[in-house]
């Protein structure tokens, strides 16, 4: 079992205050099993998303582990995630929306491996 998503999202942010980054719950999802995104934005007009990995990568052994994937390999305008966020709510309106404010476009997850 998963560790719940709003416990998860709690966790996050204070991870991300800790070092020195804004990070904000924009949109509320499920409390139990919402899907989370979250966005980094480097305050140059570009950001990064990182969406849920695929479920294949998780190990059932370490069930409060979640693993993100970048959308794509470098910053995108922001308008372009913006766009993709709209699409996630549209098909997933449990979703969760978590947006960090960082420079250095320092993200605080743990990234799929393969």
């Amino acid at each position: 079992m998963r560790l719940k998503s709003n416990i998860w999202v709690a966790a996050y942010l204070r991870r991300c205050q800790v070092a020195g980054a804004f990070a904000a719950v924009r949109r509320r999802g499920a409390e139990d099993a919402g899907a989370v995104f979250v966005k980094v934005a480097t305050l140059d007009g570009k950001a990064m998303l990182y969406v849920p990995a695929p479920q294949t990568v998780y190990d059932d052994s370490r069930p409060i582990e979640r693993f993100f994937t970048p959308m794509s390999p470098e910053p995108l305008p922001e308008q372009a995630i913006e766009d993709r966020l709209v699409k996630e709510i549209r098909f997933d309106p449990d979703a969760w929306i978590v947006e960090t404010e960082d420079k250095q476009g320092r993200h605080f997850l743990d990234l799929a491996r393969g």
